[in-house]
């Protein structure tokens, strides 16, 4: 009776390519654990505990959320995050949510750059590809529909501030 009345963790993937920006570039952005701030569309992102680009590295980030009228509180949503691996070999990293008040229980990440794929042989388009995967439990309140789209817009967002800032085809 207790394995069916658990709920299936859920599994979310979003790939997007990074035009115009070398793959060490896009790396060099993602591996700096504590300035997702810079990146996603969040007010603040900074070191918690932990040494920086060490696995049990701690981050926190935070952005307030403006009510529907004038008259509603502000919300701050906050989570802090967890550096679990790091390679830089294969330029990939894991971490894990470890608190937070938007209802993530049990979430792991892995985020890779990955070479872009050229089908064509006459295509020398210049990039890469970023994957963020993740496994959770399921949010109350949300759908599995609801975590795709969270981490594919918010990775959507991060490839286009790092191409506007470091890829020559945006200047």
């Amino acid at each position: 009776m207790g394995e069916e009345n658990k709920a299936k963790k859920w599994e979310g993937k979003a790939i997007v390519e990074v035009r115009g920006t070398e793959e060490e570039i896009v790396w060099s952005v993602l591996q700096d654990f504590c300035n997702l701030h810079k990146w996603l569309p969040i007010d603040t992102c900074y070191k918690f505990e932990g040494v920086d680009g060490q696995p049990g590295l701690v981050r926190y980030c935070a952005s307030t959320k403006k009510g529907a009228d004038e008259n509603s509180e502000a919300v701050v949503k906050w989570f802090k995050e967890k550096l679990l691996t790091i390679d830089h070999v294969q330029r990939c990293l894991s971490y894990e949510i470890v608190d937070n008040n938007m209802g993530f229980k049990n979430y792991v990440a892995i985020m890779k750059v990955l070479p872009l794929k050229i089908t064509d042989d006459d295509d020398e388009r210049v990039g890469c590809m970023i994957e963020w995967e993740c496994v959770c439990d399921p949010v109350e309140g949300w759908s599995l529909q609801n975590l795709h789209s969270y981490i594919g817009n918010f990775l959507r967002c991060m490839a286009n501030k790092i191409e506007l800032a470091y890829s020559p085809l945006f200047e």
